[in-house]
């Protein structure tokens, strides 16, 4: 039995980056010598099992081959007599196919760490082109690799392009491409991510909402990239780049009927990909209310109250607060300088409408409908108040 470090932790390392979590490989062994050595099983395809100090993970040796479509069409083969070299020949990129053994020498048979030098993303094998979900996580390295001066190999990315083609995209569960986009909305440089699939022709696939904002001669594109990138500057979280994104399908949008087939695209997207509530919840507020967020100043008292309600300020005021620093990132995208005046219109109209106390009106006997009633009338008075005061 022989056990190696691999993947992302030799990889960060010889990067000089932090390593936050480690995998191991064992190589030479079954599973049943594995939990005679008190390790816990866990994996549901393939050996995978904990270590009973560590809780750290270590996967047997394994070769896999093609057996369906998608990122679950595999079969794989684990037994004592798969070899390191094997193993690491199934991995997607040479910077992820390098171990280290017990001494801390690098086993590296496929050019890793020339790579690294090179900050280059470059597939392993052809076996590349088998697994369609590799063209997400290709993309989401290249996302997080980006400011390193990293770049995808042309002939991983033509590998990429015969993967979009092939249809295999529309064979990934929503679960797991959520689970590749959600991480690459989150690295340091998210408009990476959405440039490579749309360089690929993955980005038609994926989100087909979203590709028309990427046709030549149409600004609307960058202008999503631009917000993306201010977002992650700004370090937003997740659920406020996820509606930036999806905001590139509402940006146009003029009247009543332009704003209801972009929240059904916005829908549409929340849906296919089966985002998080607060995601869906949010990009479904952003593309209904951005528009009235940069006129806010010109909006009368009831149209700012039914806003304000829809975000249910009372109960989640940090919903709208991340609604309006999604505005700021689209406004400072668009003037490359912090420009939304109406975000401190915004937060104290919110304050405004919130401080209205309730104690006056449960004194004076209200309950149910009229105290509901009142209260409204209450709110809507102080943000009248609130208006005129500020008045342009």
């Amino acid at each position: 039995m022989q056990i190696y470090k691999v993947g992302g932790a030799v990889r960060d390392r010889l990067l000089g980056r932090t390593v936050s979590e480690v995998d191991w490989l064992v190589v030479g062994a079954t599973p049943e010598q594995m939990q005679a050595r008190g390790f816990r099983p866990v994996g549901a395809d393939f050996p995978v099992f904990l270590h009973p100090q560590t809780g750290e993970e270590y996967a047997l040796a394994r070769t896999e081959r093609k057996s369906g479509r998608g990122y679950g069409g595999f079969t794989f083969h684990a037994s004592p007599d798969v070899t390191l070299e094997e193993d690491l020949q199934r991995r997607d990129l040479t910077i992820n196919a390098i171990a280290e053994d017990d001494r801390g020498q690098l086993i590296d048979p496929y050019g890793g760490q020339h790579d690294l030098q090179a900050r280059l993303l470059r597939h392993v094998s052809p076996a590349f082109a088998e697994d369609p979900l590799r063209v997400l996580r290709v993309a989401r390295f290249a996302a997080r690799y980006a400011e390193l001066g990293f770049r995808i190999a042309d002939e991983t990315l033509q590998l990429m392009h015969q993967l979009a083609r092939s249809g295999e995209l529309s064979a990934l569960t929503a679960e797991r491409s959520w689970k590749e986009i959600s991480r690459a909305l989150m690295e340091p440089r998210p408009d990476v991510f959405i440039q490579v699939l749309r360089d690929c022709d993955a980005l038609a696939e994926l989100f087909p909402e979203l590709a028309a904002a990427f046709v030549t001669g149409n600004a609307d594109g960058e202008h999503v990239l631009d917000t993306l990138r201010q977002c992650a500057t700004h370090m937003q979280p997740l659920p406020v780049r996820w509606a930036c994104l999806l905001l590139g399908c509402a940006v146009r949008a003029e009247g009543q009927q332009e704003q209801a087939t972009a929240l059904h695209m916005i829908d549409t997207l929340n849906q296919r990909s089966k985002a998080p509530k607060d995601c869906q919840e949010l990009a479904t507020l952003l593309g209904r209310y951005h528009h009235d967020a940069f006129n806010a100043q010109s909006l009368p008292a009831d149209a700012l109250l039914d806003m304000l309600q829809h975000f249910d300020i009372y109960r989640r005021p940090e919903r709208f607060e991340q609604f309006v620093a999604a505005c700021e990132m689209t406004a400072w995208a668009n003037a490359r300088s912090p420009s939304f005046p109406q975000a401190d219109f915004l937060r104290e109209a919110a304050t405004a409408a919130r401080t209205v106390a309730v104690k006056p009106l449960l004194d004076q006997g209200l309950k149910g409908a009229e105290l509901g009633k009142a209260l409204s009338a209450a709110r809507l008075e102080a943000l009248r108040t609130y208006c005129q005061q500020n008045a342009k």
